[in-house]
């Protein structure tokens, strides 16, 4: 990475000069995210085994909110550690080196952008799947979404090696492009999915005035109606978790570093980093079939636990003399 990038990326950090200001931001930060952490890295592992373990779910979107969920156990086993460390050295007045902060950026967004264009992917698979309705499983393979997906996770990871090849002005605009031009195509897909939902809404007040029943084919595209909407909240939750973080990128750059704009961006990452934590309530809050396997899974944990220290209190009373 060019010293123009390492500089560019200490300006939003604060010296050692401001750690008496921002030492009860330090410790605020270290402890969300050593909590945010460990529900990061469970919630995801246990949506995982539910998303596997759900048959009715399609298994182009199973496989998209898989490598989601994949891409929030990384953030919580590897992108929170980082972060943490960064803040533990600042709160021992220690200044980390250019090449830690690199690890952290390029670990933080391999992960972040992962996460990113998977929102854009399933946000677009359920267009499609309303879109092209008959002809959705026709179009949309299997196999070409596992294309999809790897594609996503090699562009994730050749996009933070950018930074260490072109100026930090030029990745600067190209990511400012990029995402701008993904937002603009996920706003429209979600302009799209809510006149369609609108449209059937209509149909089924219509049918239930004439009281005529559903048919199988109109059921089935209430499901993907379903689907659609609950992929727009996990949609719509990161965009609120990640707008602070672009906001302080931009205010920097704008009015260069301060006290507050620092404050502002330590707590930006963690807010990034929450978004991994919420993505699997909403999964079981909107998608009934992953709540329900959830539910069994963690039935199971429980009564598994249970029996085990049963068995372990039985064997102590037979063993004692």
């Amino acid at each position: 990475m060019s010293e123009s990038f390492c500089a560019l990326l200490l300006q939003f950090y604060p010296k050692i000069s401001e750690y008496e200001e921002l030492q009860s931001t330090y410790v605020a930060n270290c402890v969300f995210n050593s909590f945010l952490c460990h529900t990061a890295i469970m919630l995801n592992i246990v949506t995982i085994y539910a998303i596997r373990r759900t048959s009715s779910l399609p298994k182009t979107l199973k496989t998209l909110l898989l490598s989601l969920a994949v891409s929030d156990v990384g953030v919580g086993l590897l992108g929170q550690p980082l972060y943490i460390s960064l803040l533990i050295k600042r709160l021992q007045q220690v200044i980390p080196n250019c090449s830690t902060y690199q690890i952290f950026y390029v670990t933080g967004n391999l992960f972040g952008t992962a996460s990113f264009f998977g929102v854009v992917a399933v946000s677009v698979d359920r267009f499609l799947a309303i879109y092209l309705h008959l002809r959705y499983k026709e179009l949309v393979t299997h196999k070409r979404v596992v294309a999809m997906v790897i594609s996503i996770w090699v562009l994730s990871a050749f996009i933070p090696f950018l930074m260490l090849s072109v100026p930090s002005d030029a990745y600067s605009l190209i990511n400012g492009i990029s995402g701008v031009i993904s937002f603009i195509l996920v706003t429209m897909v979600y302009i799209k999915i809510y006149l369609a939902v609108r449209r059937h809404r209509n149909q089924i007040l219509v049918l239930q005035v004439q009281q005529i029943p559903q048919t199988g084919e109109e059921a089935n595209f209430a499901s993907i109606i379903k689907s659609a909407v609950g992929t727009f909240y996990v949609c719509f939750v990161f965009l609120l978790c990640y707008i602070p973080y672009f906001v302080s990128v931009v205010a920097t750059d704008i009015n260069g570093p301060s006290i507050a704009l620092k404050r502002f961006s330590l707590f930006s990452f963690t807010i990034a980093f929450l978004n991994s934590s919420l993505n699997p309530v909403i999964y079981c809050w909107k998608m009934r079939h992953i709540r329900h396997a959830f539910i069994n899974i963690l039935r199971n944990m429980s009564w598994r636990r249970n029996r085990a220290s049963h068995e372990i209190l039985a064997f102590a009373d037979n063993t004692m003399p």
